[in-house]
């Protein structure tokens, strides 16, 4: 019996002599010796009682030992269980009662924090720091270098991803082994990675897209990785030469946009940007194309799926749009029970083999979002055209409903973003006593610009109807982002909760 996603990503390094992963500071880890520190770590955890099904939590910078977790992991048939770095002691603590690890590994630095609540819950504590020094490490000491793969199938768990939980508790979202090769396969295939590829990887590694989009489909193709702790300006500037590929969020290209050294000549070598985790603006798309010839790749994708569409890799790109349904997966816009016409908005739903397997001790959560046939209910409202591009136009929490109609904040922010002086904004609805919602604008000026906020909303007066105009305006420095890019509108729905106050 085989493990099909170990067989697939990670088997294949053990006879492989040659560079997988390039670091920071000029060394190389070649695939062979990567395989063996999966195969020690392996073993380490198995000392310490991992089998499988059983959790492994993991808090620590990234690294090549924390992939090799990862992949230890898988071969054991363990539930791999990333936690963004940037929790506190307190919110960890909620996934360690949820998900019950049977080891939660951190940085030593976290040892005193979190060491009661591991013991207090039944977790062994493990420590791993970005250089790869710690417990774990010694744990590892003269353990074997081989390993046999623990049988697995393709409907098994290999993984558990927390949602963000803006909007109450963080649900953990199941994905079994057949939802990580299967998305993988596909991604490789339609942006046609092979083993010749260069991977600039500066993203995090406790998130489905620099995990399970990245480093699988790099692993699953035979390509290397620049695998970077970060998105260092200076460092990707120097490895971009080096590169063929660079898979992103918004924010890394526009920050290269802002470099005076990203041209044409530095990225000769390169064959595709793509970008994901949060929209890219139709001003970024463009100005990225003026300056280097490339049109980045947008798609879209969601913990609970991993991704749903692509723009083609041969064909049109289409800024403001995510593109196409992948191969296999099926996408509908619904509202009010039924699929809507091409063009109108609604809540995306999608069927296929990269969709979770439910929300980890939530059953109740799982009926109401993942219907019994399969269709998994997003959250996102979108637009999908005649020609099958998709387009996202919010959250549905996110949804303003001012006076009985709806607002979809997209649409008012590409307009706000057009107008002089803006550099990006976010909409949201805050309470008001006439309207029930009023539409309101976080506003943030160019470099060097002075915006005046009722300036900026004059200019809507003939490009939106009344109802979608905000009611009023503020300027920031910047917009509340996660580690990921996106835009947390909570926040600023909390922030300035009071605006329309009588």
């Amino acid at each position: 019996m085989a493990n099909p996603l170990f067989d697939a990503v990670f088997a294949p390094l053990s006879d492989r002599s040659s560079a997988l992963l390039q670091l920071a500071d000029g060394s190389e880890i070649s695939g062979d010796a990567f395989f063996r520190m999966i195969a020690q770590t392996a073993h380490a955890l198995q000392a310490v009682g991992v089998s499988a099904g059983d959790r492994v939590a993991v808090q620590a910078a990234k690294s090549p030992m924390a992939l090799a977790v990862y992949g230890a992991a898988v071969a054991l048939g363990a539930v791999f269980l990333p936690l963004n770095t940037a929790y506190t002691a307190a919110e960890v603590e909620y996934f360690v009662v949820n998900a019950t690890p049977r080891v939660l590994i951190c940085n030593p630095k976290q040892a005193e924090s979190l060491g009661p609540l591991a013991k207090t819950h039944g977790a062994k504590l493990l420590t791993l720091d970005a250089a790869g020094a710690g417990t774990l490490a010694d744990a590892m000491a003269g353990q074997s270098e081989t390993l046999t793969a623990t049988p697995c199938t393709a409907n098994d768990l290999a993984a558990i991803l927390y949602t963000s939980g803006t909007t109450g508790r963080s649900k953990g979202a199941m994905l079994t082994i057949g939802n990580l090769l299967s998305n993988a396969q596909v991604l490789a295939d339609l942006w046609r990675f092979t083993d010749a590829d260069v991977l600039l990887h500066a993203l995090p590694i406790f998130h489905t897209h620099g995990l399970f989009v990245a480093s699988n489909v790099s692993l699953l193709t035979g390509g290397r990785m620049i695998f970077l702790p970060g998105f260092d300006q200076d460092v990707v500037v120097r490895a971009l030469p080096r590169a063929t590929v660079m898979m992103g969020v918004p924010t890394f290209y526009t920050r290269l946009l802002d470099d005076p050294r990203f041209d044409r000549d530095l990225v000769a070598g390169m064959r595709l940007f793509t970008s994901g985790s949060a929209p890219l603006l139709a001003e970024t798309h463009r100005g990225f194309e003026a300056r280097v010839g490339h049109r980045i790749l947008e798609r879209y994708g969601m913990t609970e799926t991993n991704m749903n569409t692509s723009n083609p890799y041969e064909g049109d790109r289409r800024a403001g749009t995510v593109g196409l349904p992948l191969p296999g997966v099926e996408l509908r816009i619904m509202a009010d029970g039924a699929e809507v016409a091409p063009g109108e908005a609604g809540v995306i739903e999608v069927r296929g083999p990269n969709v979770f397997a439910g929300y980890w001790q939530m059953p109740e959560k799982t009926a109401e979002e993942l219907r019994p046939d399969g269709w998994f209910i997003t959250g996102d409202i979108g637009r999908q055209d005649a020609d099958g591009y998709v387009q996202i136009v919010g959250r549905a929490k996110d949804l303003v409903i001012s006076g009985g109609f709806n607002v979809y904040p997209v649409e008012v922010e590409a307009e706000l973003d057009a107008q002089p002086g803006v550099l990006e904004s976010a909409v949201v609805g805050l309470p008001h006593a006439d309207f029930g919602e009023a539409v309101f604008a976080v506003l943030v000026a160019q470099p060097g610009t002075v915006l005046d906020p009722a300036e900026v909303l004059a200019g809507l007066s003939d490009r939106l109807a009344r109802y979608k105009q905000p009611k009023a305006a503020i300027v920031v420095d910047a917009l509340p982002r996660n580690t990921m890019g996106k835009v947390q509108k909570a926040e600023l729905r909390k922030t300035y909760a009071g605006w329309f106050a009588p």
